[in-house]
């Protein structure tokens, strides 16, 4: 994945504001790379044009070795298939249990059959720690457990490239480290690039990279002053258990 001089405005006339400036990142395959910055700095705008969910206004987005600049929407959704995607929504299908969610996502593999797929999704269910949830609905769950339901669903499409917005933001501390030591097996053993937003100081450790966004830019932080802004980590937390 490369991004370069990527550039992106919200709104028209006066109203217009520029939210990334001369962009450029460039991950490899089995990387992983942390996204930090203060809210509203624009990253979670470079994961939504990262993962072809917005069209690219000016500069270059490269992905899988594909050109999103000026691609079609349908070969945007192709590029979406090789992209797992988690983001703080959830985004699950009230109408479907954990086990339909995640097998949503197995479904992309067109290489295997109905039983594998769910078989696949039932080890992602347990993999999160929710191997006693399978037939619960959303409603049924908590935020942390949607959450986890969420990263399931992404690991199950074996991506090429994951796309993390905040995923441990509702989890405790042990399952949140179960969780990105899950997105840094999936690098290392498939060779997945992740990119992951996250204000967690306690994950700097599975990262290879660290960038900052500022001002709708990026700087490398190789070391926490500079990442977290400060003289000192924060005591931050991950919030209750779920």
């Amino acid at each position: 994945m490369a991004v370069r001089g990527l550039q992106h405005w919200y709104g028209k006339g006066e109203m217009r504001r520029q939210v990334l400036q001369a962009v450029d990142l460039e991950i490899r395959p089995g990387e992983v790379v942390l996204l930090t910055g203060p809210s509203g700095c624009g990253k979670t705008t470079l994961l939504t044009l990262v993962g072809a969910l917005r069209q690219v206004m000016e500069g270059s987005v490269r992905v899988f070795g594909h050109e999103l600049r000026g691609s079609s929407r349908a070969e945007r959704q192709q590029i979406r298939r090789g992209i797992g995607m988690i983001f703080q929504g959830h985004n699950l299908l009230r109408c479907l249990t954990a086990e339909q969610n995640v097998q949503m996502g197995a479904d992309l593999l067109a290489d295997l059959g109905y039983r594998a797929r769910r078989d696949r999704s039932r080890e992602w269910l347990r993999a999160v720690g929710l191997g006693d949830h399978l037939n619960k609905l959303p409603h049924d769950l908590s935020g942390g457990q949607k959450q986890r339901v969420a990263i399931a669903r992404a690991l199950a499409t074996e991506p090429r490239l994951l796309l993390a917005d905040e995923p441990t933001a509702a989890l405790d501390s042990r399952t949140g480290r179960e969780v990105v030591e899950l997105l840094q097996g999936l690098a290392r053993n498939q060779g997945c690039s992740v990119l992951m937003v996250t204000h967690d100081p306690r994950i700097l450790d599975i990262a290879d990279r660290v960038v900052r966004m500022e001002d709708g830019q990026l700087v490398e932080a190789g070391e926490g002053e500079r990442l977290w802004g400060s003289d000192r980590l924060p005591d931050a937390g991950m919030g209750p258990v779920q």
